[in-house]
């Protein structure tokens, strides 16, 4: 049980894709210029994730070596259509303003590199266990990225203004280079907690 709720924690913070890792990083860009892109962004990954990594681990065995990163294309191909489609259907403005990134799931580093490293190396239930822990650590980095984008460049939460008529939001956080400086600026906060502990 112990060895579980490590492998979850991993995912959140010591090995945190976005922060620690440093995968993902196009959708980790491109579309957390506010908390519910993120937010949102983060949640299709993580569900892709979890049920790629529970397919992966059931038919692991099944699977021949030389076709298996095909095979987990293929699969990770499938789940994303499924997101896609839901998304388009009960939330279609955050499904249009994702645009083009959900369909780019399917090659998030994130996502098969799970599926490499431990869906076809291990059960079903660590690997639920894997995929909650990187894909929670996943959606949190992207929230967080989005939080502090959209508060600093304008002046909101999830489109609610926090601040009064006379603030003056610093547009550049909801630009592209607003993002590469947020996360830069991150990145050096968790490799300091790091180093310090």
């Amino acid at each position: 049980m112990s060895d579980l709720k490590k492998e979850f924690f991993k995912g959140i913070f010591e090995e945190n894709p976005t922060f620690r890792l440093i995968l993902g990083m196009c959708p980790t860009l491109a579309v957390t210029s506010s908390l519910i892109n993120g937010l949102g962004m983060g949640l299709a990954t993580l569900a892709v994730l979890l049920c790629s990594n529970i397919m992966i681990s059931s038919i692991r065995n099944l699977i021949p070596a030389k076709i298996r990163i095909p095979a987990y294309i293929v699969v990770i191909a499938a789940f994303v259509t499924v997101v896609d489609l839901v998304m388009a259907g009960f939330t279609p403005e955050l499904h249009q303003e994702l645009g083009i990134f959900i369909p780019l799931i399917v090659v998030n580093c994130i996502i098969l590199g799970r599926a490499e490293a431990f869906a076809s190396k291990n059960g079903i239930l660590p690997s639920i266990v894997d995929a909650l822990g990187m894909g929670i650590g996943f959606t949190l980095s992207l929230s967080l990225l989005g939080f502090i984008r959209e508060l600093i460049g304008a002046g909101t939460i999830l489109g609610v203004p926090l601040f009064g008529a006379n603030f003056q939001p610093v547009l550049i956080m909801v630009l592209p280079p607003g993002g590469f400086l947020t996360l830069g600026l991150l990145i050096g906060f968790f490799n300091y907690l790091s180093n310090k502990g």
